[in-house]
């Protein structure tokens, strides 16, 4: 077995452009910071989702399970930095009538589409595809 390890909030995924066809992210995505100030203004968040595209290959799916707004659920946790909301994977990082993903401005370089998303109590079970 393969494991590598690393932070996904400031580290590149670890495998090649391209390479994977499914990615997870299991009550993971509300840990990662949406702003990260040092001596430059960083976008975590924002960079991940670049990442996760990145290591996807054509066609490749991106499914999150997350505890979202208005649930307590995703409040409690005092580790819990980024609410997600039901528009946020959609306007954010999905291609629109009306134009490309709004998180452009912050420096996504990916292009998704949503499949689906559904509430299952507390959490926001989403499915992106890269396009």
């Amino acid at each position: 077995m393969n494991i590598r390890g690393c932070d996904l909030a400031i580290d590149p995924i670890p495998h090649e452009t391209g390479t994977l066809n499914f990615i997870t992210a299991h009550n993971f995505i509300e840990h990662i910071p949406r702003i990260l100030a040092t001596n430059t203004t960083r976008f975590p968040f924002v960079e991940l989702m670049s990442e996760i595209d990145r290591a996807l290959c054509s066609g490749g799916l991106f499914y999150s399970r997350t505890p979202a707004y208005p649930s307590a659920e995703s409040f409690q946790d005092p580790t819990h930095v980024n609410i997600i909301t039901e528009s946020t994977f959609p306007t954010y990082f999905c291609t629109h009538s009306h134009g490309g993903p709004s998180s452009r401005i912050y420096g996504f370089t990916g292009r998704f589409q949503l499949v689906s998303q559904r509430r299952d109590g507390p959490y926001l079970l989403t499915l992106l595809q890269k396009v």
